[in-house]
């Protein structure tokens, strides 16, 4: 956490899980062909943008050391988000990844418990670190308990997301920013 997040002037974000809440869960979801958007998806990140709230995608993507897909892959993936959402005036600000997992076929990346996979908060707190994002305006949303545990794992409100259409979940989550926390 920066000095300046520590002292309550940092700035707001809604980090967002990926497969589940953004897009739809196809399991171990990597081909932009098959990119298909949580309905209101895509305007819910707009209206994060136009309040001026980071929208930051913090994912776990074990399939990579699974061997189901690489990072590459999942990077043209993101790389198609970004220009779907472009086309919607709309922008993902970073995405962060956890590609690791105990059962991983590819060495470098098992490990049991890493930091970064949720349930832990290591993603979470690198990418409000790296922005400069003060926890008590910051919120995850996720569909997992795991997604829960690691918001309040990194000091953030968590809202869990149990599908249909993600823009009242945002329109909630902004009307209590308004230059303040996200917790009450």
């Amino acid at each position: 956490m920066t000095a300046r997040a520590a002292h309550g002037s940092g700035r707001a974000a809604i980090l967002f899980d990926r497969d589940g809440v953004l897009n739809v869960d196809e399991g171990y979801t990597y081909d932009p062909a098959r990119l298909a958007w949580i309905e209101g998806a895509r305007e819910a990140v707009r209206m994060a943008n136009d309040a001026a709230v980071l929208a930051l995608v913090v994912t776990n993507q074990s399939g990579i050391g699974r061997g189901y897909y690489s990072e590459s892959q999942m990077h043209a993936f993101h790389a198609a988000m970004v220009d779907s959402l472009a086309e919607a005036g709309a922008r993902i600000d970073a995405f962060y990844f956890s590609p690791f997992h105990e059962d991983a076929a590819e060495a470098r990346y098992r490990q049991a418990d890493h930091p970064d996979r949720k349930p832990n908060p290591g993603m979470l707190l690198r990418a409000m670190a790296d922005h400069g994002v003060d926890p008590a305006r910051a919120a995850m949303i996720g569909d997992k308990r795991s997604d829960m545990e690691a918001a309040a794992r990194a000091g953030v409100k968590g809202v869990l997301f149990t599908g249909g259409d993600l823009r009242p979940v945002v329109a909630d989550l902004l009307a209590h920013v308004g230059g303040g926390p996200f917790r009450s």
